[in-house]
């Protein structure tokens, strides 16, 4: 297969007003090779769409691993954040959280499978995120589990108030993630301090383990950066899609 077929992405740009958020987002959906309105496809939800979309090259990773590894095709659906808000809304402990979790399920998602022909069971969605946005959909997940039950988490924020979260938990062998986090993350700035994510998801794992969650857990290598991230979504997406 041609580099130029690997490399022409079909991507459909919108916007979406949420009563929820009082505003309104843009967005993006990526249509997968050989795109058929007729057939259902899984779908892959993303936190930080747009940098998803630029500097973690998810529609071009995507199409090359249809096109030359045979994954089964999905539609991805990445959502542009609102990055002055992006702590309060993704944050489990923000003040703009039970807004963005009321948008994201009761708006955005409905807009998706509207518009798109997508699945609507939670065996057939994928949150995705990066730190904070791993974060928050991983408590998407725990607090609308008939909606959610796969994470793909790149270097996830699961700080205090997420292991206190799952702390409480009983169950949770429905819940699927793959994991990542670099060996290099032991002192990430955020906006409410430096962390060491890497005990913190060493911490998060044991914590869902315990519950009977199934987790791909994967260090390697590597910093707080797309570069990183980029690299491993490949080895993400097969995980749920080979």
């Amino acid at each position: 297969m041609s580099e130029q077929n690997i490399y022409h992405r079909k991507i459909v740009k919108k916007q979406l007003h949420s009563e929820a958020l009082n505003t309104t987002r843009d967005y993006w959906v990526y249509l997968p090779p050989g795109y058929n309105e007729l057939t259902t496809y899984h779908v892959v939800y993303c936190q930080d769409g747009l940098e998803f979309l630029n500097f973690g090259r998810i529609a071009t990773i995507t199409n090359r691993l249809i096109i030359e590894e045979n994954m089964q095709p999905i539609i991805i659906a990445g959502l542009h954040v609102d990055m002055p808000n992006r702590t309060e809304e993704y944050s489990p402990d923000g003040v703009r959280y039970p807004a963005y979790r009321q948008f994201w399920t009761e708006e955005f998602i409905p807009e998706i499978e509207r518009d798109f022909p997508v699945g609507n069971t939670r065996s057939e969605r994928v949150l995705a995120g990066d730190s904070l946005g791993a974060t928050v959909s991983l408590h998407l997940a725990l607090d609308y589990p008939d909606h959610y039950s796969q994470i793909l988490s790149l270097s996830g924020a699961f700080l205090e108030p997420t292991r206190q979260r799952l702390q409480q938990e009983r169950d949770l062998s429905w819940l699927e993630l793959y994991q990542l986090i670099g060996l290099q993350e032991t002192a990430v700035p955020t906006q409410r301090g430096t962390f060491d994510f890497l005990s913190a998801n060493r911490e998060a794992k044991q914590l869902l383990e315990e519950k009977s969650a199934a987790v791909n857990y994967v260090e390697a290598e590597g910093k707080h950066i797309w570069g990183f991230w980029q690299k491993h979504l490949p080895a993400g997406l097969l995980h749920f899609f080979s």
